[in-house]
């Protein structure tokens, strides 16, 4: 199979490698267990069912297993799904490497790290610019290993970076266009605002929330290691105060999982630009698996709707 498996149509057939990236055992209306199997390679994921799942399928089939997987295609409420008809592990003699099913960010990690800092250079305000580089420092690595969600947007490997460069560009755009808007604080903002990520998932493959992520959540995460920060550094004033506002209301909404809403021009602009980035990054992925003159498959995040591709350019 030549072409990755986000990419093939209903009625194709399948006979590749793939990676398991999640796993939920469910019970069908026969009483039978049944596994519902998210597989990724290099171009994304897709479901799966297993059905008449036995204890030892249950075992053997984890996330971060490798598997040959056959059988074919089909559309189930406008989205795609493996119809699984033989499923095995892989083997040492298959000579394959997980390595070759991770969804990676179109920019390197040393492109992506420099493009941040330059950012981080432009900042006039010494207390915002100290306690962004601080934190970024402090969880540099697992900052540009980790996706940026479990689903739905930058959901890759070093998708969170990605995802802070996107936004970064977005923000120096609209600062060209409304020069009064504080430059430091929504630069900050947008590198801190989801930095609580990196302890709310479990890392950058097979993703899933953490304890800490259940219970607290990245926003509250980061808050406090705001204040921590202040602390260490020694560094007293508003800015603090400031920068705790902007990720606590980047989700915009108390039923989007903001505590408080944008009351600073910048963290309105923060949470317009966050939105922006995460629903264009779920259209173009949509989009690019989608042939002209047809409709894509339902964007569940975008309100379950399907979107045209235009036949002409």
């Amino acid at each position: 199979m030549s072409k990755g498996i986000t990419f093939l149509e209903a009625g194709e057939s399948v006979d590749t490698f793939v990676m398991i990236k999640s796993v939920t055992k469910g019970m069908a209306n026969t009483g039978k267990p049944f596994l519902t199997i998210l597989f990724q390679d290099k171009s994304g994921e897709i479901d799966a069912k297993l059905w008449d799942a036995s204890d030892k399928d249950e075992e053997q089939y984890q996330p971060q297993t490798i598997v040959k997987v056959q059988g074919e295609i089909h559309n189930y409420r406008g989205k795609n799904q493996l119809k699984i008809k033989q499923i095995r592990l892989a083997t040492q003699a298959d000579g394959v490497k997980p390595s070759e099913f991770i969804e990676t960010a179109p920019l390197n990690q040393e492109e992506m790290s420099a493009k941040i800092t330059e950012y981080i250079f432009q900042m006039e305000n010494s207390n915002i610019q100290r306690i962004t580089r601080h934190l970024l420092k402090k969880y540099n690595k697992e900052f540009l290993e980790y996706p940026a969600a479990t689903k739905n947007h930058h959901e890759f490997y070093s998708g969170l970076a990605y995802h802070v460069v996107s936004m970064l560009e977005l923000g120096k755009a609209l600062i060209q266009l409304y020069p009064s808007i504080n430059k430091d604080l929504l630069f900050a903002g947008i590198i801190l605002h989801d930095l609580g990520k990196v302890t709310e998932l479990s890392g950058p493959i097979s993703t899933a929330y953490t304890i800490e992520g259940n219970l607290i959540g990245h926003i509250s995460i980061m808050v406090s290691e705001i204040a921590k920060t202040a602390d260490e550094l020694s560094i007293e004033g508003e800015e603090v105060m400031l920068l705790q506002h902007m990720v606590l209301s980047h989700h915009g909404k108390a039923e989007w999982g903001s505590p408080k809403p944008p009351m600073l021009r910048e963290a309105e602009i923060l949470h317009y630009i966050d939105n922006i980035d995460a629903k264009m990054n779920m259209l173009d992925r949509a989009l690019e698996r989608t042939k002209p003159g047809e409709f894509t498959e339902r964007v569940f995040a975008l309100d379950n709707r399907s979107f045209y591709k235009p036949a002409s350019k």
